[in-house]
């Protein structure tokens, strides 16, 4: 078994391993890369992000006025020899990949785009490594954002990593593949990769209203019922964003030292699922407004009813542990966008 394989904890220097690195941050100005990128920052790594769309809302633009060195670029990972380029001429070390189109009602309406995007930009990028490798490049960790929808429909939960990735719908499809090409990598070329497979993430900085928990927070800061698309049975993870960056940062500093790692899937969650019904209550509780009664439309379809992975192996392998309860995750999330919506609304 894995654990049998690896040592359950580092024991060697606790420091960071990314100071004065040069990273590369894929999908920079979405709603996970961000955090990624003020944590790289945090710990001294020379951060170059990439993005095909920077809008103006985005969380990075808060980041380089923090840490003016962050370099941004304007590079569609569709496009094979730009991303090639940048990588060889940034002379980039690790990179986190975390470009993809992420959601899943668009992914269900605009199939084509989200396999170009999440499987196309993926075995670009993994290959532009292997090639630069081979041109003595030291790329020394690769970490691949997947996603639990990867799993799609299994019989057995929590999810644990070696369960088979079986998506049937666009968006899960795309992940799978994304998550088995960026795992062929390791096995045909011996590249330093390890996979991320999050749960629901939520927190500031997701601008994606369409999702539970930052479309409940607008509305009931608005004063209105939120709306439920489901019947809101389905049971999910819902993972803090900075948990989340935590948790693929220490993937990376532990793969630059100990690549009996690479290859690898790790669940990202704080092993306490809940239904949406639950989360919209909690969000209600959050924001002390208990008089406003969600609206059950259970218009919602291509939806899998429970979905929940377990962390053991990242708690047992890198030491990992979720900082934030749910409970501070969303009062935490309902001041981000208190001050953003107000902000909005003053312009």
């Amino acid at each position: 078994m894995w654990h049998n394989l690896i040592n359950v904890y580092w024991k060697g220097d606790m420091e960071t391993k990314l100071a004065g690195r040069r990273v590369l941050v894929t999908g920079c100005a979405g709603f996970l890369g961000p955090w990624v990128c003020e944590l790289l920052l945090e710990k001294g790594a020379q951060v170059v992000g990439l993005d095909r769309e920077y809008k103006d809302a985005s969380r990075i633009y808060e980041v380089q006025r923090r840490y003016p060195s962050l370099k941004l670029v304007n590079i569609d990972i569709e496009h094979y020899d730009a991303l090639f380029k940048t990588i060889k001429d940034e002379g980039i070390e690790v990179i986190f990949h975390l470009a993809a189109q992420a959601i899943v009602g668009v992914a269900n309406e605009n199939p084509v785009p989200t396999f170009a995007s999440n499987i196309m930009g993926t075995w670009n990028l993994m290959e532009s490594v292997r090639l630069l490798q081979n041109q003595g490049a030291k790329i020394e960790a690769v970490v691949v954002a997947s996603s639990d929808k990867a799993y799609g429909d299994q019989e057995v939960l929590p999810y644990l990593e070696d369960a088979p990735m079986q998506g049937r719908f666009p968006y899960d499809v795309s992940k799978s593949c994304a998550d088995l090409i960026s795992r062929s990598y390791f096995h045909s070329y011996c590249l330093p990769i390890a996979v991320t497979r999050c749960g629901n993430l939520y927190g500031g900085g997701d601008l994606n209203f369409s999702r539970i928990v930052p479309g409940t927070i607008k509305a009931v800061l608005a004063g209105e019922a939120p709306l439920i698309r489901s019947d809101g049975s389905p049971v999910r993870d819902y993972i803090f964003v900075k948990d989340a960056a935590r948790a693929n940062i220490a993937i990376a500093e532990r793969l630059l030292h100990d690549k009996s790692i690479a290859g690898m899937a790790f669940n990202i969650s704080n092993d306490a699922p809940v239904s949406v019904l639950q989360i919209v209550e909690a969000i209600l509780q959050t924001l002390k407004r208990q008089d406003l009664k969600p609206v059950v439309l259970n218009q919602a379809s291509r939806e899998i009813q429970a979905q929940y992975l377990s962390s053991a192996r990242m708690r047992q392998v890198l030491g990992w542990a979720p900082e934030y309860s749910l409970e501070q995750g969303l009062a935490e999330a309902a001041n981000w966008y208190g001050a953003h919506l107000a902000k909005v609304a003053a312009k």
